[in-house]
């Protein structure tokens, strides 16, 4: 499912893009999240995306929610999670450009649920971004195999590095380390 927050985007103020994972990259990690009063954002990543949206990066969320397709809970739930971590962020409304919730179960053909680059490569174009100036930033492998197969880079928490401190990597890079 994806959701699209277009007016707040002005195209000659974006400089990049950040693909945002939502468990255990944006919020503590919680088995099959769906009460929006558990979500708690993880350390450092409000002050982060603060920095990056000022920056002129876009944000979006991509997450995979296999408890929907696996009969766990609704996608309405997965979705008021979705929005607690935009309270939470305390950002501008919206907060994310665009999101996607993929609700299929691993055994079902991909559409959306990652590895699949299909959102990304869909906000590429729709948002005409350069793929070359967008990331995925998630803890997964298969948020990495996202980030190859759409043809962006991607960075790993906990493997490259904390949030924050993949977030000011990117902001360098972008700003030409001045």
């Amino acid at each position: 499912m994806i959701c699209l927050n277009v007016e707040r985007v002005k195209p000659d103020a974006v400089r990049g893009a950040l693909f945002l994972d939502r468990d255990g990259t944006l919020i503590e990690h919680v088995a099959y999240l769906h009460d929006p009063t558990q979500v708690k954002l993880a350390q450092g990543v409000k002050e982060a995306l603060v920095k990056a949206v000022s920056e002129g990066l876009l944000l979006f969320l991509f997450t995979n929610q296999s408890g929907v397709g696996r009969g766990f809970f609704t996608l309405e739930a997965a979705l008021a999670c979705n929005a607690a971590v935009g309270r939470l962020l305390g950002l501008a409304e919206p907060v994310f450009a665009a999101e996607c919730t993929a609700p299929e179960h691993p055994g079902e053909p991909l559409v959306y649920r990652k590895p699949s680059p299909r959102f990304i490569e869909e906000m590429v174009e729709r948002f005409a971004l350069d793929p070359a100036r967008c990331w995925m930033i998630g803890d997964q492998a298969v948020d990495m195999e996202a980030a190859k197969l759409a043809g962006i880079n991607g960075l790993q928490v906990g493997v490259d590095g904390s949030f924050g401190a993949l977030v000011d990597r990117i902001v360098e890079d972008l700003s030409g380390g001045r």
